[in-house]
């Protein structure tokens, strides 16, 4: 064999071995090839995917539904459910003709870097804020909240009185030191799949819980007939169903997870039945944990309804109910942030720092990403006192241009030319339709803070 055959050869060699590295996020130096990944089956694509969809974003579901009444309530879950299948299958059919192996890359083929770049950026926004929503919600669990006007204290001030050290600030500084600066150092998604496992099972202790109470108050005739439709007697109460809509935004986004998951799958083809699934399950414990939670607590519901379980429940051994049930979820939001975290960690590189060497090869660059977004987590905690503010904000922005407005722009662009007129149609639609209720929104949002 001649000099040029051989070099033919080797080139050849590595355009295949090229085709086959995967990136696992936006961070396209971080790579993983076919041999370096388990086949996973179809069970193990939904549960996958569904994790990534059911986070902090349940809690809020109970105040949505309040806000909105039962019936557009449980409308609008299903209703953001099926057009979140529509933009997934979009990215899935685009990403196929375009051989793109991320959502950052589908994006960077439609609109160029600066496509890749925007991306980064909302998904670094979205897990800062979901994050933010995991410490909010552990600092009123264990320290206190109000809603309302109403008190509620934490299990720590509970048990202990108010002291110094049950405070929020105190708490939440306690925990980032001693728990999640030991549980994000990992350098490696796989090592944390056990605890992932656990945190599940919380989430699904959770839900029986809610739906145990609820039958057993329904059984004795003690829960109050709900609304089913929301009372609009002002522009003003109009103007507040608006900000229902973004919560649940909040509770479907999971794209930035969806090629990865595919990618993992024996027969990627599949992924469009896991998609299906998954989004039915979540929508199933959604309409559960909405619906249920208003019925329990009815107009009293707060916006972190976790908050709501500090009171007699009217249930036998409710003070054991509500202890059980408030630190079943503590333990899931700690052990799902390490999670979350090491996707913003790896974007917000990815980003930052796009043309360096892998980030688990540079331990002073991954201590000080740690640590720095670590800080910032902890201050917007403090910072913010309501997961409802924090869920209407990122909902409204980066929610909606990561769940409608992104893939609707792609199916646009065009760029492989397999768009439909009815694609086109829908894409507009999705867009008109996500801006002007994402305007209101925000609207509605900020005049509520002034």
């Amino acid at each position: 064999m001649d000099v040029e055959s051989q070099r033919r050869l080797r080139d050849s060699v590595a355009e295949e071995e090229k085709k086959e590295r995967v990136p696992l996020l936006q961070n396209a130096s971080i790579l993983l090839t076919k041999q370096d990944v388990k086949a996973s089956s179809y069970i193990s694509g939904v549960f996958n995917l569904t994790c990534s969809m059911i986070g902090a974003g349940i809690m809020g579901l109970p105040a949505a539904v309040k806000v909105l009444g039962i019936v557009p309530g449980v409308l609008m879950i299903f209703v953001s459910g099926v057009l979140t299948k529509y933009s997934i299958e979009i990215l899935l059919r685009f990403s196929d003709c375009g051989r793109a192996y991320t959502y950052g890359q589908l994006m960077g083929d439609a609109f160029g870097r600066i496509g890749e770049v925007l991306l980064q950026i909302c998904v670094i926004i979205n897990n800062i804020g979901s994050t933010i929503i995991y410490l909010i919600i552990i600092g009123d669990v264990l320290c206190e909240s109000s809603s309302n006007g109403i008190r509620h204290p934490g299990i720590l001030e509970e048990w202990f009185g108010e002291q110094w050290w049950t405070g929020r600030t105190f708490v939440l500084i306690f925990l980032i030191s001693s728990v999640f600066i030991p549980t994000t150092w990992v350098k490696r998604l796989e090592s944390l799949k056990y605890t992932s496992g656990i945190a599940v099972g919380f989430t699904l202790y959770f839900i029986l819980i809610i739906m145990g109470v609820t039958s057993y108050k329904l059984a004795v005739g003690t829960i109050q007939p709900p609304a089913l439709f929301p009372t609009m007697d002002s522009l003003g109460s109009f103007l507040n169903l608006f900000s229902a809509i973004p919560v649940l935004v909040c509770a479907f986004v999971c794209h930035f997870n969806v090629h990865a998951i595919q990618h993992e799958l024996k027969d990627p083809s599949q992924m469009t039945g896991v998609v299906k699934s998954s989004i039915s399950l979540c929508s199933m414990i959604y309409l559960i944990t909405g619906l249920f939670g208003f019925l329990i607590f009815g107009d009293s519901t707060a916006s972190d309804i976790l908050s709501n379980f500090d009171s007699d429940l009217g249930v036998p051994y409710s003070a054991l109910v509500n202890t059980m049930v408030r630190l079943s979820y503590i333990a899931y939001i700690i052990l799902v942030f390490p999670v979350v975290f090491y996707a913003l960690r790896l974007n917000f590189d990815g980003l930052v720092f796009n043309k360096a060497i892998p980030l688990d090869s540079d331990d002073q660059r991954f201590a000080l990403t740690t640590l720095g977004l670590l800080f910032v987590i902890l201050f917007g905690a403090v910072s913010i006192s309501s997961i409802w503010i924090a869920f209407q904000f990122i909902g409204a922005t980066v929610g909606a241009l990561i769940l409608f407005i992104f893939p609707a722009s792609i199916v646009l662009r065009d760029r492989p030319k397999i768009a439909t007129k009815e694609d086109r149609l829908l894409a507009w639609a999705l867009i008109i339709i996500a801006v002007l209720l994402d305007v209101v929104a925000i609207y509605t949002n900020v005049v509520s803070l002034l």
